[in-house]
């Protein structure tokens, strides 16, 4: 039996706060999310968005933001809203069909709320409950979208947040894998201004509707409970109660690897692909020369990777996420600079004195399992330089 849930302004902020930790620090910026849907709830909407599974007959997409959230930063709603309209009308243009339903591409403050938004926007859309990671993800072939041989990327539209035709860009790519995609619609986004609404994998009765089967199910459900436990927690509630909680929602191993430690150091750009590229060193003491235990971790967007000084081995290693959460705040967050900012002052370059802890979480299974994904994975470790093996290879 499909359970259709009935989401409204406060639901979307339950999801962005709980997407906010699962991402895996990626996603899109959380205190972006939180400005969005602020502007949301001062507009005076008060309507709902249906979120149910799919039911294999829908045509759908999967609607997404795409690029550097560094280079979105201080994104608008009316920006959201501008992004979403452009693509979905390339998309219907190209395909002369509009979607009935969208599903995210990944979990994150940002990606799990593109199609809540876009639902509210045209009333006869529905979002499928699900994404293609469970966590958010650097690349399209790091998906189980992309491990489906009968659910081509292509037809993949990309239009920016013009207000009028006159500065609209949008592209129509066919290619012939997601990977291949990827390598095109990252030099688009650039182009673009480094980020991008993007539409495809259309699931139609031309592939069967292959979206059926090709994602994992059940996570913004999963999101809106974190979500909605953390916001309406009486107290900040501590790094083991959040991994407990995780836990139980998502049914994956969760652990604490650090708590209560600071960033003390952050270096970031974004790449000719836009990909927010980073190293952010975690110290047990404000500073770095009062710390006696300093950790690692390395991101394309979402942290992949996490290093400790006086380890010889990584102790995590993507797929599995690497989370943010903080006891300070009682929020997780993403690696955006303006969700640093909360933690680390870039004009000092030093820890704001608010903590943070790390929780590992076991990749889903579905992810894993999805032909291509661990290679895709391994590919990316092998640019930042870690050729070992991956823990769920």
């Amino acid at each position: 039996m499909m359970v259709a849930h009935q989401y409204g302004i406060t639901d979307f902020e339950y999801i962005a706060a709980g997407a906010a930790i699962l991402a895996s620090g990626g996603g899109g910026s959380y205190e972006d999310a939180v400005s969005i849907l602020s502007e949301i709830a001062k507009s005076g909407w008060r309507g709902t968005v249906t979120v149910q599974d799919y039911d294999g007959v829908t045509d759908c997409c999967v609607l997404a933001i795409m690029g550097s959230p560094d280079a979105a930063n201080q994104m608008t709603l009316a920006e959201i809203e501008y992004a979403i309209a452009n693509t979905l009308n390339t998309f219907k243009s190209s395909v002369d069909v509009m979607p009935g339903c969208i599903i995210p591409v990944e979990i994150g403050p940002i990606n799990s709320i593109v199609p809540l938004i876009a639902a509210m926007m045209e009333r006869r859309l529905w979002v499928m409950n699900g994404d293609g990671a469970g966590r958010a993800v650097p690349e399209l072939p790091q998906t189980t979208y992309a491990g489906n041989v009968n659910l081509p990327a292509t037809l993949c539209v990309l239009a920016n947040s013009a207000e009028n035709d006159a500065l609209l860009q949008s592209a129509v790519l066919n290619a012939p894998t997601a990977a291949v995609t990827e390598t095109l619609a990252g030099g688009i986004v650039s182009a673009f201004g480094s980020y991008s609404g993007i539409a495809l994998w259309p699931s139609n009765v031309a592939n069967g509707h292959a979206l059926q089967g090709s994602y994992i199910s059940g996570t913004l459900t999963q999101a809106w409970q974190i979500g909605q436990y953390l916001i309406t927690a009486p107290a900040l509630p501590s790094t083991a109660d959040v991994v407990a909680k995780i836990n139980t929602v998502t049914r994956r191993q969760t652990i604490a690897i650090i708590t209560n430690f600071y960033i003390t150091a952050v270096t970031q750009s974004t790449s000719s692909t836009s990909l927010d590229v980073g190293l952010i060193r975690l110290d047990n003491a404000p500073s770095q020369a009062d710390g006696t235990e300093s950790y690692y971790l390395y991101n394309l967007n979402e942290n992949l990777i996490m290093y400790s000084s006086v380890s010889n081995a990584p102790l995590i290693v993507a797929p599995d996420s690497i989370c943010y959460y903080s006891e300070s705040t009682g929020r997780g967050f993403s690696n955006a600079i303006c969700d640093l900012a909360v933690y680390f002052d870039f004009s000092n370059a030093t820890s704001t004195g608010k903590v943070i802890s790390i929780i590992k979480v076991a990749a889903a299974p579905q992810l894993c399992e999805a032909a291509g994904v661990i290679e895709s994975f391994a590919g990316l470790l092998r640019g930042i330089g870690y050729a070992g093996k991956l823990p769920r290879s």
